[in-house]
């Protein structure tokens, strides 16, 4: 979704002068304080509260992470926005680079693309994010905010979680992980350099996190598979029965890890669904699929997306089925 929500970033209270005494204990405290913060980061978030506490931080003043509409950039063909702009590209950012040495394991050698839905700055780039680009069957806009949970948990941050949660599980397991952004560049990428850096990579398997942003009432996971596109600078002919082996793979590694259940009103209750209109699937060479991981907008999904513990079974289902794939 485009838009920008209302502050959720409380005001701090006015300073006032400290005595001489107090700036004394402060300065004795201060140290061990610190410490403290750096365990805590290094530790994470177990209950949700972390991550949205950082996302809320991470908002310029006046602004915030937004709250959503039923649009966050997955919509149909026929509910487009027809925003346009420019600006800008930003830097090519370091997180297409592998995020460390491989270790030993059943998945040494092979390279797997982890692409983080949207950007936690994307709202502070409206001009840059909205400018089209060509996906092959048509033109798109660049990136999109992202939905939002109604407490305002964005899906930015959400996917972001998850993806570095993934990348951990997968390394473990010998693969080496590449990220299209890792919260490290202004904004984007953009749809189209998302699917470059899977195909630069010559990855074994590309995996797009996100959430959805649909109607209350709307709950369960799905996996987006390529269909049949040949358009343009789009042809996913060569990947299409792979990425299906993958995205049904990961559908049920996701199942059995958090026991969530598959879309009610996506798939037809299989966890499935095909698209032809997603630049970020009509323009790879790889194999690759979308998840989204359940319903932001609805409660009870919420509640799940919001849980530290619950991201944890998460990436560890999307996980076990990329290791399913690839080990064939």
């Amino acid at each position: 979704m485009s838009y920008v929500g209302p502050d959720f970033e409380p005001p701090r209270p006015p300073r006032r002068p400290l005595r001489r005494p107090l700036t004394v204990a402060v300065a004795t405290l201060v140290p061990g304080a610190l410490v403290g913060w750096l365990v805590w980061q290094a530790v994470g978030d177990d209950d949700g509260n972390g991550s949205a506490a950082r996302a809320s931080a991470s908002a310029p003043a006046g602004r915030s992470a937004p709250s959503g509409d039923p649009d966050d950039g997955k919509e149909r063909p026929d509910g487009g926005t027809g925003r346009s702009g420019g600006g800008e590209e930003p830097r090519t950012s370091p997180s297409a680079e592998a995020s460390g040495p491989a270790a030993s394991g059943p998945l040494k050698g092979k390279v797997v693309v982890v692409d983080p839905g949207h950007n936690p700055g994307n709202f502070r780039h409206p001009s840059d994010i909205n400018r089209t680009v060509d996906i092959g069957t048509n033109r798109k806009e660049c990136d999109t905010t992202g939905t939002a949970s109604n407490s305002g948990y964005t899906e930015a941050e959400f996917t972001l979680d998850v993806s570095r949660r993934l990348r951990t599980a997968l390394e473990k397991e010998g693969a080496t992980v590449k990220f299209t952004q890792d919260g490290d560049r202004p904004w984007g990428p953009c749809i189209d350099e998302r699917a470059e850096i899977g195909n630069k990579a010559r990855a074994d398997a590309v995996v797009s996190v996100h959430a959805d942003g649909s109607a209350a009432g709307n709950r369960g996971f799905h996996v987006i598979l390529p269909g049949p596109v040949h358009s343009g600078a789009a042809d996913t002919r060569p990947i299409v029965a792979a990425s299906r082996v993958l995205g049904e793979r990961v559908a049920g590694g996701f199942l059995r890890a958090t026991g969530t259940p598959p879309s009610n009103y996506v798939g037809g209750g299989t966890g499935i669904d095909v698209r032809e209109d997603l630049g970020g699937l009509n323009l790879s060479t790889v194999p690759k699929v979308f998840i989204e991981c359940g319903n932001m907008r609805d409660s009870e999904d919420s509640a799940r997306l919001t849980s530290g513990t619950w991201r944890q079974k998460a990436a560890q289902g999307i996980s076990e089925g990329i290791v399913s794939f690839l080990r064939g």
